[in-house]
């Protein structure tokens, strides 16, 4: 009989390195640990202290050794190109091993940085993994992200050698990465020694002689590299996320703690077994990517997707349902958002009905808030369970979701489900007490955190300390704001700068725009909290409706705002709400409210650097301006 949830959730609190230690022997070790966890400088702790791997000996030759060699791989899948492309481990396994001597032979050692700035390809996926090989420390950046912050991660790391590609292809326009890396360059003060650019049909780059060799050129003559063993320790990759001050922080994460969570978390937490295909419908650029393209299915023996285009317009509403249907997808894990996107151009799901579902049995979502109506509107087109689970850049993996490989529970709309194994999880006030159940407020994890999640912030330890741990000493600080219930479940309801605080009364975004998503003819919403001289702040929401919707804006807009009065009550003063065509997000699908708060109020504001399409902003001004909002001086 297997292990209940609460045991295993149990023990991994009350003896973490039994529970880890054992874990931790499904994977290959040049030399065993000395220490599970190394607890001796905290908040800075360490696990498998004194171990000797290499993650990508364990996620591509680990597998060819033992007989997985044969076994799909890695599938692109790219409908912007028309391309679809096959690799087995052993193949993969090569083609990484070669570009890791082209990064020899450049001088790439252990411990040098390399990053890389491409689209969704499988070089992307190659230059990871080459690095990991070498022991050196990737550090992605989106493929392209603006010049700009390109270079003031290039200032941050120092890298040896920058890895990208001539162009890639968003919208259905060809974007020229080569000439914002170039522009990144120019800006930054620290210049690196050589790029590698693979050159793409769509947009061949012109190269810097001195600087630029092409992928093929890196690879003439070059040997295959070996593993280079590193220390459990070691850093495997920095992942840079936005900062409050406009100074990224440099997540990292270690090389021997990230294999065991990762692996385990693919069985225990998805439910997918080696062999089977797993597709993370996200980017490499982003934490999902890193870890739920690239390290978790590969290091499971699982087949991953890497998918070059987005959930409609290429070319249709039906694109993620071919893919599934196609590569026979036993789990796909995206942000909610992407099924919004779905929700809205064909609320029907007359697309849905095209394709064979037969092996698929999970969808998981996280990133954004998964508001109930659109759980049910998947489960209903899908007829599979909808998972929604909650986890951030710094942890790397869910820190709250409903387990499917350990014993499923059932689905609470709205609701994360419980903390994941290694979490311990709490909703406390200022005073760091802890709250009772349903009572909403700072939701925090009780240190240690468990592997795979962050070791400190690149070369800024101080800032680590104060971003993370000062504000509840012995915790972690999520920056999310919810409650848990009386089963444990745990709510997210916003970050604690998107509660609103009505005439002393503090609210949550997230539950408000529950309610506006209630609403049949409603796609997706937003709340943001705006300036009120009685009540300090009220809620404003923003609408997108569902394509081919004839119901009177005016009469959808009356009708929310009953929901809310009906459901949360007089108290949320939620009398205004505007219909927009759509919200502005990041390129990892997050809704960018406080800029849209400081828009609403006439502030001052920064284009975001991961915004996806600056003209949104424009409209989101036009129509706060037709209800007296985003006044001009």
């Amino acid at each position: 009989m297997s292990p209940s949830y609460s045991d295993v959730h149990r023990q991994s609190i009350e003896n973490p390195e039994e529970f880890w230690g054992a874990l931790a022997e499904n994977l290959h070790w040049y030399k065993p640990w000395e220490k599970v966890l190394d607890d001796s400088n905290p908040p800075f702790y360490r696990w498998f202290t004194g171990g000797v791997t290499n993650t990508c000996y364990n996620a591509l030759d680990r597998h060819v050794d033992e007989g997985r060699g044969n076994q799909t791989a890695v599938i692109y899948d790219s409908p912007v190109t028309g391309t679809i492309e096959k690799y087995t481990f052993r193949e993969f396994r090569d083609k990484v091993a070669l570009f890791a001597g082209a990064l020899q032979a450049r001088g790439v050692r252990k411990g040098d940085r390399v990053i890389i700035y491409m689209p969704m390809i499988p070089e992307a996926l190659v230059a990871m993994l080459a690095c990991a090989r070498l022991g050196a420390i990737h550090s992605v950046v989106f493929g392209g992200f603006a010049s700009h912050e390109l270079a003031v991660r290039i200032d941050d790391c120092k890298p040896k050698v920058i890895v990208s590609a001539s162009c890639g292809i968003e919208h259905g326009k060809i974007i020229d990465y080569k000439r914002l890396l170039d522009f990144a360059i120019e800006l930054a003060h620290f210049k690196p020694e050589i790029c590698i650019i693979h050159q793409r049909e769509q947009l061949k780059a012109e190269l810097n002689e001195e600087r630029d060799m092409t992928w093929k050129q890196a690879l003439l003559g070059v040997a295959p590299a070996q593993c280079v063993p590193v220390e459990s320790t070691d850093p495997l990759y920095i992942l840079y996320t936005s900062g409050t001050t406009g100074q990224p922080k440099g997540i990292v994460r270690d090389n021997g703690g990230h294999m065991v969570a990762m692996q385990w978390t693919m069985e225990s937490v998805y439910n997918v077994k080696p062999g089977e295909v797993f597709w993370a419908a996200s980017d490499v650029g982003w934490v999902v990517g890193h870890s739920y393209i690239v390290y978790a299915p590969l290091l499971h023996g699982c087949t991953t997707i890497v998918f070059e285009g987005k959930p409609v317009g290429t070319p249709d509403p039906g694109t993620f349902w071919r893919i599934i249907s196609e590569h026979d997808v036993s789990v796909l894990f995206t942000a909610p958002t992407a099924f919004r996107a779905i929700k809205k151009e064909d609320p029907e799901g007359n697309y849905i009905r095209r394709y064979n579902f037969s092996k698929f049995r999970t969808l998981f979502l996280a990133g954004e808030r998964a508001d109930p109506d659109t759980v049910r509107w998947a489960e209903k087109q899908l007829g599979v369970p909808v998972i929604d689970h909650w986890w951030q850049t710094e942890t790397g993996w869910a820190i709250a979701a409903n387990c499917q490989g350990i014993e499923p529970g059932p689905v609470k709309y709205g609701s994360a489900s419980k903390a994941v194994p290694g979490y311990e999880v709490k909703v406390v006030n200022e005073a760091l007490e802890e709250l009772p159940c349903g009572t909403m407020g700072d939701i925090v994890v009780k240190l240690p955190l468990p592997p795979g999640t962050m070791t400190s912030l690149w070369r800024a330890d101080n800032r680590f300390v104060e971003s993370y741990m000062r504000n509840f000493p012995g915790y972690y600080q999520t920056s999310d704001a919810g409650y848990i219930d009386e089963d444990g479940y745990i709510y997210i309801m916003s970050r604690t700068d998107d509660i609103i605080n009505v005439a002393g009364h503090r609210l949550s975004t997230g539950a408000i725009e529950a309610e506006l998503c209630e609403h049949p003819d409603v796609a997706e919403s937003a709340v943001i909290g705006v300036h009120d001289d009685l009540k300090g702040e009220v809620p404003l929401g923003f609408l997108v409706l569902k394509s081919g919707v004839d119901t009177p804006p005016e009469l959808i807009v009356k009708h929310v705002i009953e929901y809310v009065r009906e459901n949360i009550g007089p108290v949320a003063s939620f009398k205004q709400a505007v219909i927009v065509k759509r919200l502005p997000k990041t390129r990892s699908g997050k809704i960018l409210r406080s800029t849209m708060r400081k828009i609403a109020n006439s502030e001052a504001y920064t284009m975001p650097p991961t915004i996806d399409d600056p003209a949104i902003l424009d409209e989101i001004k036009a129509a706060l301006q037709t209800i007296g909002y985003a006044k001009t001086s």
